[in-house]
């Protein structure tokens, strides 16, 4: 586990930051009963085809082989997607129409939602002599997971975009009445001004000063009531005065001056409520095309990762991300390269995985991402004003749920093949339902639509076991009752329960079975080795 100290950025993530070295496919299947349906925007640029080899990557394989390597792995990725999610894979134009015709199968041809062409190199950059055509232009082919999920655009109104600050309080203040309005006081370090990206619950910042003091509300109030009051309050108060404004927020907050020598001060004001609903605001459309030949032709050593062939620059990947997510969404790519995604997710407040297959996982991306946790100042740094922070974990894949003879491999945990089974049987992700932190483990792995599903494997059930507690009987069964009674009786909507339970045999027969309303699945045949 890499970590870094919190610089106090409520935008570092602290978890779910996951480097992962292996085979990405058998990563995925891995991840998969975990993560279903939890990411936001996945963005993917896995090798061209182009016929030449790239440092890292055997980039030459037959066209019908690198169609049989993608299309198992961008099938499983769009299971990890949220159902607001987005798929972006770039690519050039060697496999970029194939791609394509892959991904209206995978995601539905009613899904696409964009091809985003990129300007990746100037006219006059040299390439193989005997070459027919420059090649200054690559894709990313865009899939949206449902028609609910909507990019993010920026909003025409020129005021709407200087909505970019929010105010946090630290304490609950000082309560007193100012101007015959309630106030409450914040002294300095009891309050932080933050920015964010503009948006409508952002706060727009004022100076009080000019023509302002005389032209509206909040101007005057300022005028008349806080002027001065830094001699008794000190300097960097916040003042949330209440009833002030027409943004709905039902308080409006002024700052004081910062310094001895300063007599101004600022309020921040919200979006006008006649301009909060979304559905008034005009939006710009988004570009389909972005010219980054010179963040291409200088990121060969960006983040301190020397990665020749392929290596993207964060300011590319940061503009997918700004419009395919937000702040704390998951992001995914499976194909990480010297770490760029992951990189440019950490700085920007995204939760990510990264999956690499060779040494450079080690060599490369682990500590180029140490170095982002350290604040490195490449890259996007200064335009995000990255200062480090936040943690990863560093992993290597393990040993497969099963051997080579289909049989549950012996090094297999319980945690592991409950979270496999809950996935199989639910086709969502187990980790919903555990809280987080919790060791104790229970042969009940939860409820869902009506059913509850109950795993024997490793001798979960203690002392209560015959043959390691991996075998259904009639005991076995009076034990899982006497422990979650409730489970026996009915589901959430008043109906006798249904019960799915693994395990390695049974004891009871079929109309036992029935009359309890209980599907057995025998461990191992009956879980599907993906």
């Amino acid at each position: 586990t890499a970590t870094a100290g919190d610089s106090g950025n409520p935008k570092h993530p602290t978890h779910d930051n996951l480097l992962i070295q292996g085979d990405n496919l058998e990563a995925l299947k891995a991840l998969l009963p975990l993560y279903r349906g939890q990411v936001k925007c996945i963005f993917i640029d896995p090798p061209y085809n182009t016929g030449s080899a790239f440092e890292h990557y055997d980039d030459n394989l037959e066209h019908a082989q690198w169609l049989s390597m993608m299309y198992p792995r961008l099938k499983m990725l769009k299971e990890f997607l949220r159902s607001d999610g987005f798929f972006c894979v770039h690519i050039d134009d060697s496999e970029g129409a194939y791609l394509k015709v892959v991904l209206d199968e995978i995601c539905g041809r009613e899904n696409y939602f964009v091809t985003v062409f990129v300007n990746v190199r100037y006219p006059d950059k040299t390439l193989k002599q005997d070459m027919d055509f420059h090649k200054r232009i690559e894709m990313c082919h865009v899939y949206r997971n449902t028609k609910g999920a909507k990019p993010y655009r920026e909003s025409t109104d020129s005021n709407f975009e200087k909505y970019e600050w929010r105010i946090i309080e630290l304490t609950d203040g000082l309560t007193e009445v100012i101007g015959g309005k309630e106030a409450q006081v914040f002294k300095k370090g009891e309050w932080k001004l933050e920015k964010c990206e503009p948006n409508v619950d952002g706060l727009k910042e004022i100076w009080a000063t000019g023509s302002i003091l005389d032209g509206n509300s909040s101007g005057r109030f300022f005028r008349d009531f806080l002027t001065g009051r830094s001699a008794s309050d000190g300097l960097g108060c916040l003042y949330k005065i209440a009833g002030i404004g027409d943004d709905g927020l039902g308080a409006r907050y002024f700052t004081g001056p910062q310094k001895a020598s300063a007599t101004k001060g600022k309020y921040f004001q919200g979006v006008p409520t006649d301009k909060r609903d979304s559905s008034v605001l005009a939006y710009s459309p988004i570009d389909n095309y972005y010219d980054f030949a010179a963040a291409f032709g200088n990121c060969r050593n960006e983040g301190g990762a020397d990665f020749r062939g392929g290596k993207k620059p964060e300011r590319y990947v940061s503009e997918l991300l700004n419009v395919f997510s937000r702040p704390n969404d998951l992001i995914l790519d499976s194909f990480l390269g010297s770490g760029t995604t992951a990189a440019v997710a950490q700085k920007m407040g995204r939760r990510w995985i990264g999956i690499e297959m060779g040494e450079h996982a080690q060599t490369h991306c682990l500590p180029r991402l140490q170095k982002v946790l350290d604040g490195e100042q490449g890259g996007i740094s200064k335009a995000v004003n990255w200062q480090g922070g936040g943690s990863f974990q560093f992993v290597k894949l393990g040993a497969p749920i099963f051997s080579e003879t289909g049989e549950i491999a012996p090094q297999v945990r319980f945690k592991d093949l409950a979270a496999f089974v809950w996935q199989q049987e639910t086709r969502t992700a187990w980790q919903k339902h555990r809280k987080r932190g919790e060791t104790a483990m229970s042969p009940l792995l939860g409820t869902h639509n009506g059913v509850a599903v109950f795993l024997l494997f490793n001798g979960i059930l203690g002392d209560r076991r015959p043959q390691s507690g991996n075998v259904l009987t009639a005991p076995v069964l009076a034990w899982l009752k006497e422990s979650a009674p409730q489970t026996f009786t009915q589901n959430e909507g008043g109906e006798p329960m249904r019960f799915v339970i693994y395990g390695e045999a049974c004891r009871m027969g079929e109309v036992r079975l029935a009359a309890e309303r209980i599907a057995f699945r025998q461990i191992p045949y009956e879980i599907a080795q993906q």
